[in-house]
């Protein structure tokens, strides 16, 4: 991995995408149910990469019991915390809900240290970890500057990103290494989500409110870009850097998610923010061992 900088445009692209998702959501909640939204961005996303997959002539996996590890990440990746992040941004902002995901590499650290062993995090990616905790709880020091924040809708966030800890790492052992391209895997990934979302909209209902151009707008970026061609990227930065060092992204959604619900939410902003930013994006070097400060003896 050293000196290998592939996996660095992806991730920087899947940053920016995956924090924009937020703002996605918060349009689409004008509308939309929080199941409509978890299917329409599956079956958007399954939509654009089917095109994909035709454009570049691949099919999707054969059928095989590797689909029910595909299935396994369909439902914890996609599905559960798809559901649960727009059922928590009811009650919560775009910019604490971005801020919230950023807990992802601390579930994953936490999920590694005790189940998947083979991937063992190193000292400076846990002084990473560490660092990154500093930064959120200065951040979220400040939650009753968000009008209409809750602690039952931060608790469903957190539910949503131990969803995604437990995630990375299982997708690392039994779904990237899988003989098929990236297209292929997140194809069939994002695709199973919408079939397993698809009986919550006959349940709740799709629309709560009517129709807006911004909601439409909303979906469309979430299925299309955070669901669909944003999951080619995060297959390729598991594959190439690992589960640990590719969940990190979520140290960059916060600054892009609080910078979009600043400008075009017009959501406060405070100075602890701004350091708990500072120190998140510390936290993401460290966990990505761009800046090694504690080395191997």
């Amino acid at each position: 991995m050293k000196g290998d900088l592939r996996w660095l445009p992806g991730f920087i692209a899947l940053g920016v995408v995956w924090g924009s998702s937020f703002l996605f959501i918060e349009l689409a909640l004008e509308s939309f149910t929080p199941a409509a939204i978890v299917f329409l961005r599956g079956a958007l996303g399954a939509l654009s990469l089917l095109v994909l997959l035709i454009i570049r002539k691949e099919r999707l996996p054969a059928w095989s019991k590797h689909w029910w590890h595909i299935t396994v990440v369909a439902a914890l990746l996609n599905a559960v915390p798809g559901f649960l992040f727009a059922l928590g941004q009811q009650w919560v902002p775009s910019s604490l809900a971005g801020i919230a995901n950023a807990t992802t590499p601390m579930m994953t650290v936490l999920v590694v240290a005790v189940a998947f062993r083979d991937q063992k995090p190193s000292a400076n990616q846990f002084l990473g970890i560490i660092v990154g905790i500093g930064g959120i709880v200065l951040v979220t020091e400040v939650i009753g500057a968000f009008e209409g924040a809750t602690v039952l809708g931060v608790g469903i966030l957190l539910a949503a990103t131990l969803s995604y800890g437990i995630a990375m790492p299982y997708a690392k052992r039994h779904v990237s290494t899988l003989p098929y391209s990236p297209y292929a895997l997140a194809a069939a990934q994002v695709g199973v989500s919408a079939i397993i979302t698809a009986p919550g909209v006959f349940l709740s209902g799709a629309v709560a409110q009517p129709l807006t151009s911004s909601a439409v707008w909303g979906i469309l970026g979430l299925g299309v870009l955070g669901t669909g061609i944003a999951y080619v990227w995060n297959y390729r930065n598991i594959e190439l850097v690992g589960s640990v060092i590719a969940s990190s992204v979520t140290y960059i959604t916060p600054v892009v998610a609080v910078i979009l619900g600043v400008v075009l939410l017009r959501e406060s902003l405070s100075p602890a923010q701004l350091l708990g930013g500072a120190l998140v994006i510390v936290s993401a070097l460290l966990v990505q061992e761009r800046w090694v400060v504690i080395r191997k003896k």
